[in-house]
């Protein structure tokens, strides 16, 4: 395959997975967390990494794509191992009970105390894997696909 094949197949692997999100979460009603929306930036990166690479045609930039698939697949490992126990996640999205939080400041619309989305549950999954499990993936292939872009001549 040729190079600017290559860029263009793996930006348009950011552009499915990053409208996959979106569509989970406007049409499926499913709010992202936390760590879902970090993910998100490095495949939006990638896309306009993408656009200039083949504007241009500077094979440096395909090394930038490989960079930011490998972030997000980074994240992703991570938002897996959180919601799989294996460590823990950030406190700003591992919500415990509401305890502690007085009848008054749950009826007072001044106060913020909407729930947060849980970076620690698994919202969907197929095959077993988690959301945060195929962007990894597919974020890893990707990455291979920029890689062999910016090495072919």
């Amino acid at each position: 395959m040729t190079r600017p094949t290559l860029i263009l197949l793996a930006t348009l692997g950011s552009v499915a997975l990053l409208g996959g999100a979106f569509a989970f979460q406007y049409i499926g009603g499913m709010a992202p967390c936390q760590l879902c929306l970090w993910q998100r930036w490095p495949h939006a990166a990638a896309i306009g990494i993408g656009i200039v690479a083949l504007a241009t045609g500077w094979r440096g930039l395909a090394w930038l794509g490989v960079i930011a698939l490998l972030v997000t697949a980074g994240i992703g490992i991570f938002h897996v191992g959180v919601e799989e126990k294996w460590w823990e996640g950030l406190a700003s999205c591992t919500a415990g009970s509401i305890t502690g939080i007085s009848t008054a400041d749950l009826l007072d619309p001044t106060k913020d105390v909407a729930s947060v989305v849980r970076c620690d549950a698994i919202a969907w999954q197929m095959l077993g894997v988690s959301m945060a499990g195929w962007n990894a993936i597919l974020s890893l292939v990707l990455a291979g696909l920029w890689a062999k872009a910016a090495r072919t001549a």
